[in-house]
Order: C-alpha cells, then sequence, then structure tokens
C-alpha cells in the first residue's frame, strides 16, 4: 500500500442554505451548516433577515448579486444596475465577498423572465459592456461579482448566455478581477460535459466552483459525475478556492454534507520514508 499524508484541505467548502435541511427555519439552517464546518450560501437576499443571519456568525460564501433586470436591454440594464448596487449594500451587512449574476433575470421556478432564443452580436457587446459597469460597482465596493453557467435543456430553457462557454467569453472580455466565473459543474455537465478540460480552461477567471451530481441535482455519489476525480484534477491545477454544494440532499442533508466533503477529501502520497498509512487531505 502506498503510504499517504495529510495537510491542509486545499479547497474551501460550502454549501448552499436554500437547498439542505429544508424542515427548519432559514435561519437555523445556515447555523446548522456553519455548525459543520462548512461557509454558507444564500440566494435572493431580499427574503431573508440579514441581521438574524448576520448574529449566526456563520461565513457567507456568496449571495445573489440582483433583484431584477438584464444584461442588454436599456430598462433591463438600469434595473439590473440598481438592484445589484443595493445587493453590495445588503453583502457588507453580512460580510459576503462575493454576489452572483445570471444572463438574465430569473423567476421562481428558474426560468428567465424574457426569454431569448438568438442572441445577437449586438447582444453580446450590450451584455460585455453592462458588465464591466457591474465590475466597476464591485471595485468600489471591495467585492466580486461572478457569473454564473446554466443549463438549457433541463433547468433554464430560454435564458442568454447560459453555457459555460458563454458566461466564460463575457468575463474574458471584461477582464476585470471584480468580475469572475461562477462555474457550476452540474449545469456544465449537462449542456457541456468534459469537465476537467473545462476547469482548466476557465481557472484563470474562476471566481467560484458549484457543484451537484446529475441527474437530479443532489450531492456528489448520487449520478454520473466522477466527483473525487475532479478534485484531484482541480488540485493538480492548483485551484484552492471555494467549491460549493448547490444540490440537494437526496435523503437526508447531514448524509449529503458527508458525501459531499468525502468527494472533496484528497488522500496525498507521503514523502519516501514517511511511517503513515491512513492520512488524508480534507477540510
Amino acid at each position: 500500500m502506498t503510504p499517504t499524508t495529510s495537510g491542509p484541505s486545499p479547497f474551501v467548502l460550502a454549501a448552499s442554505a436554500e437547498m439542505l435541511y429544508r424542515d427548519r427555519p432559514f435561519t437555523e439552517r445556515v447555523t446548522r451548516i456553519a455548525e459543520r464546518g462548512f461557509q454558507v450560501e444564500i440566494w435572493d437576499w431580499s427574503a431573508k433577515d440579514l441581521d438574524a443571519l448576520a448574529a449566526t456568525g456563520a461565513t457567507f460564501s456568496s449571495m445573489t448579486g440582483y433583484l431584477t433586470g438584464n444584461l442588454t436591454d436599456p430598462d433591463g440594464i438600469d434595473a439590473l444596475l440598481t438592484s445589484a448596487a443595493t445587493s453590495l449594500e445588503a453583502a457588507s451587512r453580512i460580510n459576503c465577498p462575493r454576489l452572483n449574476l445570471h444572463g438574465t433575470g430569473l423567476d421562481d421556478k428558474g426560468l428567465p423572465v424574457r426569454p431569448i432564443e438568438v442572441v445577437t452580436p449586438h447582444m453580446w457587446l450590450t451584455a460585455a459592456d453592462t458588465l464591466r459597469r457591474v465590475a466597476e460597482l464591485g471595485e468600489a465596493a471591495g467585492r466580486v461579482f461572478t457569473l454564473e453557467n446554466l443549463n438549457l435543456a433541463v433547468d433554464h430553457p430560454g435564458t442568454p448566455f447560459a453555457r459555460a462557454a458563454d458566461t466564460l467569453a463575457l468575463v474574458r472580455a471584461v477582464d476585470s478581477p471584480y468580475l469572475r466565473m461562477n462555474l457550476d459543474l452540474y449545469h456544465a455537465q449537462i449542456g457541456e460535459g468534459n469537465l476537467v478540460e473545462l476547469c482548466e480552461l476557465a481557472l484563470p477567471y474562476i471566481g467560484e466552483i458549484q457543484v451537484a451530481d446529475v441527474p437530479g441535482r443532489c450531492e456528489p455519489g448520487t449520478g454520473e459525475i466522477h466527483y473525487p476525480a475532479v478534485a484531484r484534477a482541480l488540485h493538480a491545477l492548483g485551484y484552492t478556492g471555494v467549491i460549493g454544494l448547490e444540490g440537494w440532499a437526496r435523503d437526508d442533508s447531514d448524509a449529503a454534507l458527508d458525501a459531499f466533503q468525502d468527494a472533496f477529501t484528497l488522500t496525498i502520497p507521503a514523502p519516501p520514508g514517511h511511517d503513515t498509512t491512513a492520512a488524508t487531505v480534507s477540510s
């Protein structure tokens, strides 16, 4: 047997309070995730008691960075920029460093408020310009906006700029440290696949990685993605940032967090002569 050795976690692990412990009040969900040693992710902050969330002592990893609007039409751009500025004020109340965006506003079912079937070159240029203005807001506040890829086949049909290739192209075009990519591997597996090469390609622009298994959007180990292999690849690439579980618990939320943590726990070969056989790198 090859000896193994332990060390600090190569990743920061977080979990969505929107999708776990759903039988509990929201503040209790946040507390439980934090008690388990994970950072916490939330969606629509406007529906939350921010003071109560801050009082939990949890470390928040990301939150929704807009309430209304889109990237391409004048009224939508104004609404997005206004709500992004308001979201930055909310982020300061819970000390949340990252604020998440999508290609357009989504309703409570995850469907685009304004579905778009064909994205024109003019829309691409306008979206990039809007995102530059969003990045400027982030820079002034010292916080980072992330643009998340989505899938069109299952969850978000009609959403513009949805594929990982689209979000990466826009983030590259803006080229600001205050606009990064939220690379959601669940969505990418449905839409594009080839996850390890996608991570390598996007690595310089990643602000966060989110995960869930396919199909079903539950914790790692419930579907077709071999997340331990993805974890090893990310470690080899030198990624040390946030990996967030944005998936439903198949049965039990504690078990889902256990499975997530196990998938992103790495076993590292020990140096020659090191006399240990059962240590791992974990969070």
